[in-house]
């Protein structure tokens, strides 16, 4: 809201500000924080409303495999919290910075439904959001004021992982005899080994760790990248509709890699572009990681955008399925 009260050509305006600067609350927390009206005038109302709204909000996308273009916005939001408390009765608010505190709760008192709290995400075809929304109620010949601001919501500390993450890495190997792709001609009769280990469940608050090393290879090597990738499947009717996008590429090594150098894995997850591993009966969101060799070609340098979910002529790869947790 950068509308300044001191104006006298500029409206009222409502901002919402929470107690944690990093708006992240857990279901069992209490949300508290105060809504700001700056005003150049008194302002009358029938009453100061505070709501909190959160949903699952689904799409299926044309651009899904198969599916029309008129299937778009057909599903219906899962409600996970919906509840609005009066924070001030009818009256008047007067002129200048007018601060009014509030307190609610995610869960209404006695719930123990904790399941139902998904986690803040933000993808391709499913979006968790969590709103604070604040109204002022106005005359008919007065337009209402809201403010609005979303909050982030994690796993209750009562619901995460006891037991610490194993240890164990998942050992993976790129060879021209691993791809299901077919490859350049060079590259098949010259072969190529790329051996590593990856982490496969991984907690939130930690990078994917691993390592790989390029063992031998007679094409040189152009770039290493690691892609991250989110599978969100929503249930339509009765079929199941899954698409797959990219969330982050991050590149291990550009240019031809020292032959038996150990190269580190360290990948830091983005906050709002992942979530704990959900499997719902609506929807899932589900996450893998892609190794691509990338091999110096002509032939590449015509094709200069590609998808990274789709292997090209020059490339060699490996997936992994990744398990997102949240621990304690």
């Amino acid at each position: 809201m950068s509308s300044s009260p001191s104006s006298s050509t500029s409206g009222p305006t409502v901002e919402i500000k929470l107690s944690r600067s990093s708006r992240v609350f857990r279901p069992s927390d209490i949300i508290e924080g105060k809504i700001v009206v700056r005003s150049a005038s008194s302002v009358s109302h029938y009453g100061v409303r505070l709501s909190i709204n959160g949903s699952v909000n689904m799409q299926v996308r044309g651009g899904s495999a198969g599916i029309i273009e008129s299937l778009v916005g057909a599903v219906k939001p899962i409600t996970i919290v919906n509840r609005i408390i009066e924070v001030r009765s009818p009256g008047r608010i007067p002129r200048g910075t007018t601060e009014m505190p509030f307190s609610i709760g995610l869960r209404q008192p006695g719930e123990d439904n904790y399941e139902r709290f998904y986690e803040t995400f933000h993808g391709a075809n499913i979006n968790i959001q969590y709103l604070l929304t604040a109204d002022i109620t106005r005359g008919y010949l007065q337009k209402s004021l809201s403010g609005m601001m979303e909050f982030i919501v994690e796993s209750d500390k009562a619901e995460l992982l006891d037991q610490p993450m194993s240890p164990e890495m998942v050992v993976f190997y790129i060879t021209q005899d691993t791809q299901k792709h077919p490859l350049l001609p060079e590259l098949k009769s010259g072969g190529f080994r790329v051996t590593g280990k990856m982490s496969t469940l991984c907690s939130l608050s930690d990078p994917i760790s691993g390592h790989l090393t390029v063992d031998t290879s007679v094409v040189p090597i152009q770039s290493i990248d690691l892609h991250l990738f989110r599978t969100e499947s929503v249930l339509f009717g009765d079929r199941i509709v899954t698409e797959t996008s990219l969330v982050q590429t991050t590149q291990i090594a550009d240019g031809d890699v020292c032959r038996g150098l150990t190269l580190p894995l360290y990948i830091i997850l983005p906050r709002l572009l992942t979530c704990p591993t959900v499997l719902a009966g609506p929807f899932s969101v589900e996450f893998k990681v892609s190794i691509v060799i990338t091999f110096q070609s002509e032939l590449s340098k015509t094709y200069t955008k590609t998808d990274p979910r789709n292997p090209k002529l020059w490339t060699a790869m490996e997936t992994l399925p990744l398990e997102l947790v949240r621990t304690k």
